[in-house]
């Protein structure tokens, strides 16, 4: 089943005649983007951001991180987190921003598809599999799987105009 946000637009942050970014643009983004940036939030309140590669499937964010880094730490105490992607031109482009919990995959064959979808999109540089065991690999390492479903994402259209969209997951008619 496909999410269905509420979609509105700000106007405090949006040139007079901006439209909303629909939905379905902002995932095609998200599918294309090659780096994305992890915000999570330490034991002690500091925060802490790092950039990852990851995947959009179904109606989610997937990325990965190793069960002794910092982030997969924070993750443990507290799953919150907002994940970010887009360019760093003011004046051109679409960044986006997705709030929502980061929960550890653990069914076999979610992790296959993530493996698979990781592969084909970032190739030999990033390439992942699954072994007899179910355990997620990447060059030789295993790490955690994470799965981000938004709650809210923002988007922030930069192109011929400014727009500053909201998408709500909350209230969602799917």
């Amino acid at each position: 089943m496909v999410r269905t946000p509420e979609t509105t637009i700000d106007p405090r942050y949006s040139s007079d005649d901006a439209r909303p970014t629909p939905w379905p643009d902002a995932v095609a983004h998200l599918r294309n983007a090659d780096l994305f940036w992890v915000s999570t939030v330490r034991p002690g309140g500091r925060p802490h951001v790092t950039p990852v590669v990851g995947v959009w499937l179904d109606d989610a964010f997937h990325f990965s991180s190793g069960p002794e880094e910092q982030k997969s730490k924070n993750l443990a105490a507290n799953p919150h987190c907002a994940v970010t992607t887009g360019c760093d031109r003011w004046d051109e482009g679409l960044d986006i921003v997705l709030h929502g919990d980061a929960v550890p995959v653990r069914d076999e064959r979610v992790l296959r598809r993530v493996a698979d979808a990781h592969t084909a999109k970032y190739g030999s540089a990033w390439a992942a599999e699954v072994d007899d065991d179910g355990t997620f690999r990447m060059h030789g390492h295993a790490p955690l799987v994470y799965r981000l479903s938004p709650v809210q994402a923002l988007g922030f259209g930069k192109t011929d105009g400014f727009s500053h969209t909201r998408w709500d997951f909350t209230a969602e008619s799917t």
